[in-house]
């Protein structure tokens, strides 16, 4: 195990209330304005799928939705980003949450995606956006968290490039049920490689005429993955 020299090392800053732009997708830090149209994006899941492990959610209607954004815009921990895509149209949110820069350590979660968003160019993009501020700010390590019951979720922070680090049993109750969380993680070692990754798979040039992938991003991000995950060897 290593036991970096790190005398020479400052916290990095609190993220800031500022837009992050890629090329297919903008985070907008949330505010009451996007309201309307998130709730029509996130209303196209008829099944309130999406909802499922958050503990939040699903709203009963517009104003119930919107009185939980005047109140999430606000706070600084989490950090909350509306998702623009690429027509201009928004599709979710993410955030930025359990900053903790003393110890270099940030995590991405309250990821809330419609259907119109799910499985997109620009929701890759929205990780890579917050994880790529994270590192070039200077924080050391980079979490994903997730209920261990959230297969996909799971199997989403492999395909990023986010290392299996372990599971916390009766790690909390989430509306009434036992939530046991898995933990995700990349850290300032890992990011050159994945950066790489990120780049290669999101070049235009990755994808033809009927925007099908070339390279997939988890055949990318896999060198990178360093604890084993058995549901690394899932499909996609």
């Amino acid at each position: 195990m290593s036991d970096p020299d790190l005398s020479d090392w400052r916290p990095p800053p609190l993220p800031p209330r500022t837009p992050l732009a890629g090329r297919y997708t903008r985070l907008e830090p949330l505010d009451p304005a996007h309201a309307p149209d998130l709730y029509a994006a996130l209303a196209e899941d008829t099944a309130c799928d999406l909802w499922r492990y958050m503990g939040h959610g699903p709203f009963a209607d517009a104003a119930a939705y919107a009185s939980w954004v005047a109140s999430a815009r606000i706070q600084h921990d989490p950090l909350h980003y509306a998702i623009r895509m690429a027509d201009g149209r928004l599709g979710g949110t993410i955030a930025l949450a359990r900053i903790a820069p003393a110890a270099g350590s940030i995590e991405t979660g309250w990821l809330t995606f419609a259907p119109r968003l799910q499985r997109s160019t620009e929701a890759t993009e929205a990780v890579y956006l917050l994880m790529r501020w994270a590192f070039e700010a200077g924080y050391r390590r980079f979490e994903w968290k997730c209920n261990a019951r959230n297969l996909r979720s799971r199997r989403a922070a492999t395909r990023l490039g986010f290392s299996y680090e372990g599971l916390f049993r009766q790690a909390d109750v989430v509306k009434g049920r036992n939530r046991d969380t898995a933990w995700f993680a990349a850290i300032d070692h890992d990011w050159p490689a994945l950066r790489a990754a990120f780049d290669t798979w999101l070049d235009p040039a990755n994808f033809d005429a009927q925007r099908q992938q070339r390279q997939r991003l988890r055949d990318l991000t896999a060198p990178v993955l360093v604890a084993h995950d058995p549901l690394q060897t899932r499909p996609e």
